[in-house]
């Protein structure tokens, strides 16, 4: 066979593990493999390189991709399926492997549809891609936000201040809530969940009025309180796939910090992880699932088993439909988000 692969959308740590994981298992199985650069551009602009075991050696330790990524929407560029269906050809490929996110997998869903063999990846470190329990690049993401919460409650806590950290999670909270209970945050703030600002500032003072005096609020980017909403003032562009691009101008960390000095005269300042949060060198668990992951996508290949993607059940990765990766977005169960209530104040 000859296997195509890219990844799209935001990086995520343990991309390369994926890609050496199809690569060597590829070849052991006397497969050939092509990497396409930057996402489904590189499929549109027939851009890709050869890949084989020799170039593979020691990059399942790197983060980010050495194929590089984008957020092309195939769909949104003029002949973009078209493209990809003549440049597929030409390259002589039996299987399309995509690694993404929501995004990523809806055009390869969206593909498989139309008749082009196409495996799925999930691929973010939001970890809220539907039908696998997680997702490569959520483990490594979530231990930097316990290590930035954990450091910032010395500064909090020399200071009797209030620090309010900003963590990436548009629409499901899994970040902030198991980032903000490792790290010992003492409110934690969710999309899943609107909160009260007012309720908010009551926990805070009363934390403050038993003697701890000084508190970490752990916020996730899409989290609301709708009075407040007025004053979070996003990009007003928007990515190929029609996100608005959160992250800059204001966000709702900072807005959350003003209305909490003003309401308690506290001391507050705010922190925004940003990008930092997808950087770096995977954890051994992102290493070795990204790995699981590659090879399982190249025994589907074998299998036949297109229009699917490999997923985490347990601790056994399964083949299940990609209309249920991209059906609905998998949030934070209230069970979940109840158990890092007991820890606030």
């Amino acid at each position: 066979m000859h296997i195509g692969v890219l990844t799209g959308g935001g990086d995520a740590p343990g991309l390369n593990a994926v890609i050496r994981g199809i690569t060597v298992r590829g070849y052991s199985g006397g497969h050939s493999v092509t990497g396409f650069l930057r996402g489904w551009k590189g499929v549109i602009e027939n851009q890709s390189i050869e890949l084989d075991p020799d170039s593979m050696d020691d990059i399942h330790m790197q983060g980010g991709t050495i194929l590089f990524s984008s957020r092309t929407n195939p769909f949104k560029v003029e002949n973009g399926i078209e493209r990809i269906r003549e440049n597929y050809g030409k390259a002589g490929l039996d299987c399309l492997v995509a690694m993404g996110g929501e995004d990523t997998l809806g055009v390869a869903l969206r593909l498989s549809q139309e008749g082009i063999s196409v495996i799925g990846i999930p691929k973010t470190i939001d970890n809220d891609l539907s039908a696998t329990d997680f997702t490569f690049g959520f483990d490594t993401a979530v231990n930097y936000v316990m290590k930035a919460l954990e450091m910032l409650h010395t500064t909090a806590r020399s200071h009797e201040r209030i620090i309010v950290v900003e963590i990436m999670g548009r629409h499901a909270g899994w970040m902030a809530v198991h980032g903000g209970i490792a790290g010992g945050a003492h409110v934690i703030l969710v999309p899943e969940k609107e909160f009260d600002t007012d309720e908010v500032c009551e926990i805070l003072k009363a934390r403050y009025e038993r003697g701890d005096r000084y508190a970490i609020v752990a916020v996730a980017e899409g989290a609301m309180d709708q009075q407040l909403q007025r004053h979070v003032l996003h990009s007003a562009e928007k990515d190929a796939f029609g996100h608005v691009q959160l992250g800059t101008g204001i966000g709702i960390g900072e807005v959350l910090k003003n209305e909490i000095a003003d309401r308690t005269e506290l001391e507050t300042r705010h922190v925004v992880l940003g990008h930092v949060q997808r950087g770096g060198s995977p954890t051994a668990f992102d290493r070795v699932l990204g790995t699981r992951l590659g090879i399982k996508a190249v025994e589907m290949a074998e299998q036949g088993q297109f229009g699917m993607m490999a997923a985490l059940r347990g601790t056994e990765l399964v083949a299940v439909d990609l209309i249920e990766a991209v059906g609905t977005l998998k949030t934070i169960p209230e069970d979940l988000y109840e158990t890092a209530r007991l820890f606030f104040g």
